[in-house]
C-alpha cells in the first residue's frame, strides 16, 4: 500500500527557545552526517574512550562508570533506578515537579516502597525537610531532580543533602538533565553516587544519548547484587562490558549519534563550563529583565530560578496557546506550555546551550512585544 498523500521533506528552520531540544551548532550536525560505521569498529572504540574524559569533564567526575546510554534521558532515569533498586526496598523521592513525580512512577514500578515528600510548584527543598524524612524510617535510595524542567527550579545545597544521604547509609540518585553543561554540577565533591542526563538540552546535540555517571559505590553494588536487574537493555554493568576495554557486544549503538555527541562535547571544552555558565546567566538576566518589562514576571524566585529554563507568568487576559502558535507559525520560535496545574499560567522558555545568544533573546523580547501589543 501507499500514502495518499506525498510529503515535500523540508524541515522547517526553528529557533528552539523551549525545554529541549536546543539548536544545534552547524558543526556537530556536520559530525552527524559522516560515514556510518559498526558499533565495534576499532575507530568508534577510540572515539567512545576520549567520549568519556569529555563527559567525565563536564561531570566533575573520575567516576569509572561515565558513559551514554542509547536513549533519551529518561532511559538514564530508569537505568539508575533499576540498577540500584530491587522489590521491596525502601526508596525516598523529593518531589518539586513532572519529573519528580516520574521518578515515583519509575520506583513504584520496579517494586519499591516508595515515599515521597514534596513542595510547592516552583520552590525547593530545604535540609530541615530532608533530614526530618530520613529520621522516620531507613531508605536504601534517595532521588531528587537537580533542575526542575517543569517549573524552572534549581535545588539548591546539593552537597549538604548529599551528606544527609550518606549519613543515613542511602544511595543518592541525582537528575541532571537540564543542568548538566548549563549550571555547574560537581559529582565527585557532591558525592553522588548516580547522576544522568541528555544529550539534547544543554550539551547540544540531537536527542537519543543519555551521559550517566557511577560512583565506586553504586559501581560495588551493582556488581555485588545477586539478582540481575529487571531490565537487559539497562544494565549498567552490560554498558560497561561494552564500554570497557573487553568491548563485549551489548547492543548496536549508533555512531552517528555518537560523532555528533562527541562534536558537541569538543565544542564545550573548546568554550570551557566557566564562560559556558556565564554565556547562559547572562543571556538569561537579560530575558528576564525583558520578560518584566512586558508584564510576563518569572514564576520562580530569583534565589533559585534557573538560568537554563525560565517560566514566565502569562499577562492577564492573554491566551498563551495562541501566542505560543503564532510564534511558531509566524515567527519560527519555539516556546512550551506549562505542565499541570501551570499549563494555562506559564511559558516554558530555554536558553540552552547553543540556543543561548544575545540575538536570541533580543528575537524573542521583540517578537512578544508585537504578539502582546
Amino acid at each position: 500500500m501507499t500514502g495518499e498523500g506525498k510529503i515535500e521533506f523540508n524541515t522547517p528552520h526553528r529557533v528552539l527557545l523551549g525545554p529541549g531540544p536546543s539548536n544545534v551548532d552547524p558543526r556537530v550536525l556536520k559530525a552527524m552526517a559522516m560515514p556510518t560505521i559498526g558499533h565495534l569498529d576499532p575507530f568508534l572504540m577510540d572515539l567512545l574512550a576520549e567520549e568519556q574524559c569529555l563527559l567525565r569533564s563536564i561531570f566533575r567526575t573520575n567516576n569509572e562508570w561515565t558513559f551514554a546510554l542509547s536513549g533519551t534521558g529518561t532511559s538514564g532515569m530508569e537505568a539508575a533506578l533499576a540498577n540500584l533498586i530491587e522489590p521491596g526496598d525502601n526508596v525516598l523521592v523529593a518531589v518539586n515537579g513532572y519529573f519528580g513525580v516520574r521518578l515515583v512512577e519509575i520506583s513504584n514500578r520496579l517494586g519499591a516502597q516508595v515515599d515521597r515528600i514534596d513542595c510547592p510548584l516552583g520552590n525547593i527543598f530545604s535540609l530541615d525537610e530532608i533530614e526530618s524524612s530520613f529520621q522516620k524510617k531507613p531508605y536504601k535510595c534517595f532521588a531528587m531532580v537537580h533542575a526542575e524542567t517543569s517549573t524552572g527550579a534549581e535545588q539548591l545545597h546539593i552537597q549538604e543533602i548529599s551528606r544527609i544521604v550518606h549519613k543515613h547509609d542511602a544511595l543518592f540518585i541525582l537528575d541532571t538533565v537540564t543542568s548538566l553543561a548549563g549550571i555547574s554540577v560537581e559529582v565527585d565533591e557532591w558525592e553522588v553516587d548516580i547522576a544522568y542526563s541528555a544529550s539534547q538540552k544543554n550539551i547540544s546535540a540531537p536527542s537519543g544519548l543519555s551521559p550517566i555517571t557511577v560512583s565506586p559505590r553504586a559501581q560495588e553494588y551493582i556488581l555485588k547484587r545477586e539478582k540481575p536487574i529487571s531490565s537487559f537493555y539497562l544494565d549498567l554493568k552490560a554498558y560497561a562490558n561494552y564500554w570497557g576495554e573487553g568491548h563485549l557486544y551489548h547492543h548496536t549503538t549508533s555512531a552517528n549519534l555518537h560523532y555528533a555527541l562527541f562534536t558537541a562535547l569538543k565544542l564545550i571544552e573548546e568554550e570551557s563550563l566557566a564562560r559556558r555558565f556565564t554565556r547562559i546567566l547572562t543571556n538569561a538576566q537579560m530575558l528576564w529583565e525583558g520578560l518584566e518589562r512586558l508584564s510576563c514576571l518569572p514564576y520562580v524566585p530569583i534565589d533559585h530560578r534557573l538560568p537554563v529554563l525560565t517560566t514566565a507568568l502569562v499577562p492577564p487576559g492573554v491566551n498563551p496557546h495562541e501566542v505560543r502558535k503564532k510564534l511558531l507559525t509566524d515567527y519560527n520560535i519555539e516556546i512550551a506550555a506549562g505542565f499541570g496545574d501551570l499549563k494555562d499560567k506559564v511559558w516554558r522558555i530555554g536558553l540552552m546551550g547553543f540556543s543561548s545568544s544575545i540575538e536570541n533573546v533580543t528575537l524573542l523580547l521583540r517578537t512578544l512585544e508585537q504578539l502582546l501589543g
